[in-house]
């Protein structure tokens, strides 16, 4: 049933008793739209409603609606697209689908299209305490294991193991992860429904341990920067837990601030 707002025009939809009485009624609306997102009433790559219409459901004003598509467009949940309306964001689009990666060949070209795939391993596992409390997971949850290297030019450059809750992902296959040919996350989201919009990295340098540098094609000791990603999915729910080695002998981490 469609989310609404109350009687008067611009009016304020009941507050949570977890947080604060009032937030702005542009903030309001965008909670509603994220519900719907959430919900999956939206996929991926289809279009929402008009502002028009969004407003004439939630009983506020089209300025209101803007300000709230606006924030949602600006953190890349959702695009706008000139004459035709606003979209579902997806890692399928070109201009976001490697957005998370943020490893670069030195010569400046990026080359994420180009990987090569190994899927080393994908089995479903009891939850460790670590990885539970990381994706907010009892100890003993079910959960998809995935190890794979990842390749540029025939060179192993990326060894990732990754953790995803086994209720969201089931039926995973080792199959499905080596054979997809556009983004994992894309693949996330056409098989499972399952959008990560936002991640949290942690980086440090490490060392590389004996089975590491045999994977990475390295001797053991040489220099590695490990990378742990947390990705969420709509309404900070964490849905992935991936962390990566990287090599940086020919490659290096770069970050856009703004």
């Amino acid at each position: 049933m469609p989310s609404s707002i109350p009687s008067t025009a611009e009016s304020v939809p009941a507050a949570d008793p977890a947080t604060p009485a009032f937030s702005p009624l542009y903030q309001q609306i965008k909670g509603l739209i994220l519900q719907s997102l959430q919900a999956g009433e939206w996929k991926p790559g289809e279009s929402i409603p008009s502002e028009m219409e969004l407003a004439a459901r939630f009983r506020v004003s089209q300025g209101t609606v803007r300000k709230a598509i606006d924030e949602l467009a600006a953190e890349n949940l959702v695009v706008r697209r000139q004459g035709k309306g606003t979209f579902v964001a997806t890692h399928a689009e070109q201009h976001v689908r490697y957005r998370f990666l943020k490893l670069v060949p030195d010569t400046g070209e990026r080359e994420e299209g180009r990987a090569e795939r190994a899927v080393l391993e994908c089995r479903r596992v009891r939850a460790s305490a670590d990885v539970a409390r990381t994706l907010q997971l009892r100890t003993g949850d079910s959960v998809v294991q995935v190890r794979r290297v990842l390749s540029f030019g025939g060179v192993p450059t990326i060894l990732e193991d990754i953790w995803l809750p086994g209720n969201a992902f089931k039926g995973l296959t080792a199959e499905q992860m080596a054979g997809h040919q556009g983004p994992t996350y894309a693949l996330f989201e056409l098989a499972f429904g399952v959008r990560m919009v936002r991640a949290e990295e942690k980086i440090r340098a490490v060392a590389a341990d004996g089975p590491q540098a045999a994977l990475l094609a390295l001797t053991p000791g040489a220099p590695l920067l490990s990378v742990e990603r947390l990705s969420y999915t709509y309404n900070d729910v964490p849905m992935e837990l991936r962390r990566g080695l990287y090599r940086t002998d020919s490659h290096h981490y770069r970050n856009d601030l703004s």
